[in-house]
């Protein structure tokens, strides 16, 4: 099994692409830190933090009188920064500046990179064995099918949390160099239940990259197992970056109406959403979500394994 999972690697990795990819993904980090730091010299010009956030406040205030027709989830948004702001203010607590902690967060972003990077890969893993017709290499083999198909999908995860890894360790790297450990130990704020909780950034910024790998995990999945349905590349790849992309915004039109959109997976794919106190829909929990894709997660691989096993091969 390991010899298997090796042979999968080398496929993936001896492969310009996937460098490629590696490299794209440490360009958008650098890119990104280059933006923060020149915006933090002009933020240096501002004035007082309290007076900017009494303009901020004052300009939410605004904003809320006028809610009428406004979504209910950015109404939601604002009354949640205009008590973070309120809470900073009594408690004389300055906004964030920017730290290697603050960037590291705020590149947490570039994991939708990951995402697509990872759907290219898991898509072409079996469907590619197909289209060059190398799968009867791998058939005539005393392996059987099942150890076949997990090393490839192993190995399709380990190339994600390889770059999710890569993202984390880079961007600390990167944020050290730019910004210093300034506000190492701010807290972060956030609101759960109406009320102002502060918690630990190292915390939460690890426990955002760890709660993303799971989405990772499932989208790879998801690609995997249209790679191993319909034998294509392109269809598999197509078919899941265009929902991975407009999962999310369908999910959430289908939600305005229906209370059932919770059973969809994209409702349930970002845990993130729990740190910030903020479900996708009202009333879901986490044990909920993960609860849900447990169930996506066995739906996915027990397709990709009825099918990839019962399927013929023609010589």
């Amino acid at each position: 099994m390991v010899n298997l999972i090796l042979n999968e690697n080398m496929k993936i990795y001896r492969k310009v692409s996937t460098w490629i990819m590696i490299a794209l993904l440490l360009i958008a980090v650098s890119l990104f830190g280059l933006i923060l730091k020149m915006e933090e010299k002009d933020a240096m010009n501002e004035p007082d933090w309290r007076v900017s956030i009494e303009e901020q406040n004052k300009q939410i205030q605004q904003d809320l009188s006028m809610e009428e027709g406004m979504p209910e989830q950015f109404i939601e948004m604002q009354e949640r920064a205009l008590l973070v702001n309120e809470y900073r203010l009594e408690n004389n607590i300055p906004p964030q500046t920017e730290s290697v902690w603050s960037f590291t967060s705020e590149v947490a972003p570039v994991i939708s990179l990951i995402t697509l990077f990872t759907i290219i890969v898991g898509a072409s893993t079996v469907a590619s064995e197909f289209s060059w017709g190398t799968i009867k290499l791998l058939l005539i083999r005393p392996v059987s099918r099942s150890k076949i198909l997990l090393s490839k999908y192993l190995s399709t995860n380990l190339f994600a949390l390889l770059c999710l890894f890569i993202l984390f360790s880079f961007s600390f790297l990167v944020g050290s160099i730019l910004f210093g450990f300034n506000g190492f130990l701010d807290p972060y704020l956030t609101v759960h239940d109406g009320v102002v909780v502060e918690k630990s950034m190292i915390g939460y910024v690890i426990g955002q990259y760890g709660l993303s790998s799971i989405n990772l995990v499932m989208m790879s999945t998801f690609a995997f197992m249209i790679s191993t349905i319909f034998r294509s590349s392109s269809l598999s790849i197509g078919l899941a970056i265009f929902l991975m992309f407009t999962g999310v915004n369908v999910t959430q039109f289908v939600a305005m109406k229906y209370d059932w959109a919770k059973y969809i997976l994209f409702a349930n794919t970002d845990l993130s959403q729990y740190l910030n106190g903020m479900p996708f829909i009202e009333g879901m929990t986490m044990s909920f979500s993960i609860m849900m894709l447990v169930i996506y997660f066995i739906i996915f691989n027990a397709l990709s394994w009825i099918i990839f096993n019962k399927r013929d091969v023609s010589a």
